[in-house]
């Protein structure tokens, strides 16, 4: 194995250790401050679950993935490994940029988790964030043969680029409806990211990605298997979705531009073959068409397309019989399956039709599940 591979993969081990120990120890004290507080996300008409739950657990997110990050640079220099830092000096001016927006945005959502915030306000504060994330250089500047476009101009990457960090997080913060389902779909996405800039050689992302999926697992666990009854559930709350959101648009939109080198590795031959920008957007596959689904729904009924409703794929799950925890490991799976379908087809199929082949599936599911849920709608009607 590479010398050099071999060092980050040890260092991706001790980020996600650091990450996950971090987390597993803070929630608690966490979930301690909220009762302590009466700080609870209390049940609704719209609402799934029935008892009151913190809604503070993405408290926990940024600052641990951001220290568990300053302790690895820290630890490479106290112990001579500076050398391996040679690409930060060309990554600073991005990082700086994304630490920004995610610093933002965190502050944002605790604030609508403390307080409430109106839509507006956290509309105006994702398009800053997304002026940011294009101040760092990072925006869609090659859609690589999506609808047939490659390199884009600056009149038309930027507002793109701002409408998908928006749309982005705006989807990760709606699918945020059933216990482990948000936390579940990022990691899943961070594992895949972490894994494509290990291939693609970018090492300091592919430890972002890794210590995101490292803080994400403790609250995977509280969030699902923790007992509201026992105070040991919490959920994340718009100040992990809106977080983890921005950070997925960070990993994306930095994958889509990383650049394929040659290798003697067959593996990773093939896997630099895959298209990028299938890479960067498949993991997210699950919540963006939603998102869209969702909102050309409550447009077409008359209904503002941000109001919360039970239109969601999750809550389809649900009423076809699907038990919570069911629904939420199955579009997880189903998640990884796309990932990994798209991202090997992609090596023969333009990211075009591929984009269709994925819609036109996903239509046939709802429609099949639509069909269910009337079926057993007229079950109950004549019962």
């Amino acid at each position: 194995m590479d010398p050099t591979l071999l060092f980050w993969l040890i260092c991706a081990a001790g980020v996600f250790v650091v990450a996950t120990a971090l987390s597993g120890v803070i929630i608690p004290q966490v979930l301690l401050i909220a009762f302590r507080q009466q700080l609870f996300d209390k049940p609704d008409e719209r609402k799934i679950h029935t008892l009151s739950v913190p809604r503070l657990g993405g408290l926990v997110f940024k600052p641990v993935v951001f220290f568990t990050i300053a302790l690895l640079l820290g630890l490479l220099y106290v112990f001579g490994y500076d050398h391996m830092l040679a690409g930060l000096i060309s990554e600073c001016r991005t990082l700086a940029f994304a630490f920004c927006s995610i610093m933002l945005l965190y502050m944002v959502g605790m604030a609508d988790d403390l307080i409430g915030v109106r839509y507006r306000a956290k509309f105006i504060a994702q398009v800053l964030c997304a002026l940011m994330a294009i101040a760092g250089s990072l925006w869609l500047n090659d859609l690589h043969g999506l609808f047939g476009l490659h390199y884009l101009s600056r009149w038309v990457g930027y507002p793109l680029s701002i409408f998908a960090v928006v749309f982005i997080i705006n989807a990760i913060n709606l699918i945020d409806g059933i216990d482990g389902l948000a936390s579940g779909l990022c990691s899943a996405a961070c594992l895949c990211y972490a894994i494509c800039f290990f291939i693609y050689e970018q090492y300091l992302y592919a430890m972002l990605a890794t210590a995101t999926l490292g803080v994400l697992i403790p609250f995977f666990y509280y969030n699902v298997f923790g007992k509201a009854e026992n105070n040991k559930k919490i959920f994340m709350g718009d100040t992990g979705a809106l977080t983890i959101g921005m950070m997925l648009c960070v990993l994306s939109f930095r994958l889509i531009r990383c650049v394929a080198v040659p290798t003697d590795n067959d593996i990773q031959t093939a896997c630099l073959a895959a298209n990028p920008v299938v890479i960067a957007f498949a993991p997210l596959i699950i919540p963006c068409f939603d998102v869209v689904r969702v909102a050309l729904r409550r447009i077409r009924h008359g209904r503002n397309p941000f109001m919360p409703d039970k239109s969601h794929i999750h809550h389809k799950l649900l009423a076809i019989g699907m038990t919570q925890r069911t629904a939420m490991f199955t579009l997880i799976a189903v998640s990884l399956i796309l990932t990994a379908l798209n991202i090997y087809l992609s090596t023969f199929i333009s990211p075009t039709w591929l984009l269709l082949g994925d819609a036109a599936l996903w239509i046939i599911v709802m429609l099949l599940i639509n069909l269910r849920i009337d079926q057993l709608d007229n079950a109950h009607l004549l019962l």
